[in-house]
């Protein structure tokens, strides 16, 4: 036998994002989402008959759990209107709230959008105990969201300086203020939440479970509210968790404004300032130290990588720190250049220890790694003169054992390569003297160094040379490269390849287009 099931049609019930907080109370749901549920008005409405009545019944059982005796929610509502016999009686039995959800989905079906106006989507919020509620506020957000928030005048006087003003006013007839708006109110689910706030002892603690975003927006509408104990235990919060990516900048544009008043940011403001009678620069003279003296190759190289970076993104602005800077970098390169000119002294005498060679690769990576700084600052033009006037380190590279000294060629081949690329603008007499003092013990270190180290690009070293060589006059162009050739029809490979740059200057010297021109 068939069983009878009820005939009626099915219950049109909207899901309304309602969440509970751990105090228990209810949180208006975010404009987003209620936007969401909105636009998807019929999502719920699939199915007939008993399905719907007991989908009903199951949204009704979601949206309507007990509440502590403490917190209990009046109503919850998303219907075109909300009555005021409805928002003030306590929470109904699942039929009855069933029955009242379908007669006023009826009621919004026969109304509907009149003429294309907007619907006001009301909401009832409750605090506290319902039926001891003396005090309305209704607070009006964006998405057309309306908020009945059913309090109680004395937790809303004590917290609030806020409430307190407006409920010091008389009401008509000289009554008392029942009800108090809010309009344009941009974040209404955190000014719902900041009013329950209000009923916890201890806001902080009811903060633990928050991001750093949401207590910056509980702070903003809690400052506004003169809800100075809320305000507080935000900036406790804030204090003692971490700020992670743009949080850092987010919190300290949020608290700047709050000095002037007796909240005590300074604790906060001390995390990205200091008081301290260390400079910036002695700060990174000491880091930089302890970076060139290190000798563990690892920590080496990644510290060098990440202050190389660091400072790059500090070079851009334009505090004047960059001329102190300036001033610290060329000092560390004098230290290096000291202490390999005794290094290369000790090398070329006879029987010297092992370990110098290994001081003088360091030295050496030490200076690379200074000029990479200069040219990010744009500011080596000054190292290419002190490279190009080491006449008598040049003279002692001879002497030494060509694994001992091929690593200082790689302090030459990248200052080439930067007056190649136009890193570096050092004069036409430096240029010359910079070839004429290393060019020959690059040619002597070649192979070593296309074997032995691995960042060694010999297409762009050769291509730094060339149009080194190429910016001088034709007749140093001419010597530097019937140097070369002798030394390249000797070496082969084991010599740079300079042929385009060799090309240029033949073009200029036997078609000479520029002197016909003249002529």
């Amino acid at each position: 036998m068939e069983e009878s099931r009820p005939r009626r049609g099915p219950a049109r019930v909207r899901a309304v994002p309602i969440a509970v907080t751990p105090e228990g109370f209810w949180c208006c749901p975010s404009p987003a989402a209620l936007h969401k549920s909105l636009k998807n008005p019929h999502h719920h409405h699939h199915g007939t008959g008993n399905n719907s009545s007991h989908y009903s019944k199951q949204q009704q059982q979601r949206k309507i759990p007990s509440a502590p005796p403490s917190v209990a929610p009046s109503s919850v509502q998303n219907a075109p209107s909300v009555t005021g016999e409805s928002a003030r009686r306590e929470a109904p039995d699942e039929q009855d709230t069933a029955a009242a959800e379908v007669a006023a989905d009826k009621r919004e079906e026969k109304t509907g959008d009149v003429g294309g106006e907007a619907q006001q989507h009301k909401i009832c919020v409750g605090f506290g105990q319902p039926e001891t509620s003396d005090l309305t506020v209704m607070l009006y957000g964006k998405e057309g969201i309306a908020v009945r928030m059913s309090v109680h005048r004395d937790v809303l006087c004590e917290s609030s300086t806020f409430f307190a003003e407006k409920l010091s006013e008389d009401g008509h007839g000289g009554s008392p203020v029942r009800c108090v708006e809010i309009h344009d109110c941009d974040d209404a689910e955190i000014y719902v939440e900041t009013v329950g706030l209000m009923y916890c002892d201890e806001a902080k603690h009811k903060l633990l479970k928050q991001n750093v975003s949401r207590v910056l927006r509980i702070m903003k509408v809690a400052e506004s509210l003169g809800f100075h104990a809320c305000v507080k235990s935000c900036l406790d919060y804030l204090e003692a968790v971490p700020w992670v990516g743009e949080e850092e900048d987010s919190v300290v544009s949020s608290i700047r404004h709050l000095q002037s008043k007796a909240y005590g940011v300074s604790p906060l403001l001390k995390r990205v300032t200091s008081d301290s009678v260390y400079s910036p620069t002695d700060t990174l003279s000491n880091i930089m130290e302890m970076v060139l003296k290190s000798n563990d190759d690892r920590g080496r190289r990644e510290m060098k990588a990440l202050v190389l970076n660091l400072l790059k993104d500090s070079s851009r602005c334009t505090d004047g720190t960059s001329d102190i800077c300036s001033e610290l970098f060329y000092s560390s390169c004098r230290c290096c250049l000291e202490r390999l000119q005794l290094l290369f002294a000790e090398a070329s005498e006879a029987g010297f220890p092992s370990q110098v060679t290994r001081q003088i690769t360091l030295e050496t990576d030490n200076l690379l790694w200074l000029v990479e700084i200069l040219v990010n600052h744009r500011i080596c033009d000054d190292f290419v003169v002190m490279w190009a006037n080491q006449s008598e380190l040049a003279s002692l590279h001879a002497k030494l054992p060509v694994a001992s000294r091929h690593t200082v060629s790689s302090i030459t081949s990248r200052l080439f390569v930067g007056i190649g690329r136009g890193e570096m603008l050092p004069s036409k007499d430096t240029r010359l003297l910079l070839l004429q003092v290393w060019l020959q013990a690059l040619i002597d270190d070649y192979s070593w160094l296309q074997c032995s180290c691995r960042s060694f690009d010999r297409k762009l070293v050769e291509e730094g040379i060339g149009q080194t060589i190429l910016t001088l006059p034709l007749e140093d162009q001419r010597s530097i490269l019937l140097s070369w050739l002798g030394r390249f029809l000797k070496l082969g490979d084991n010599c740079p390849n300079l042929q385009r740059a060799f090309e240029v200057w033949w073009r200029r010297t036997f078609v000479r287009p520029y002197v016909s021109q003249a002529r």
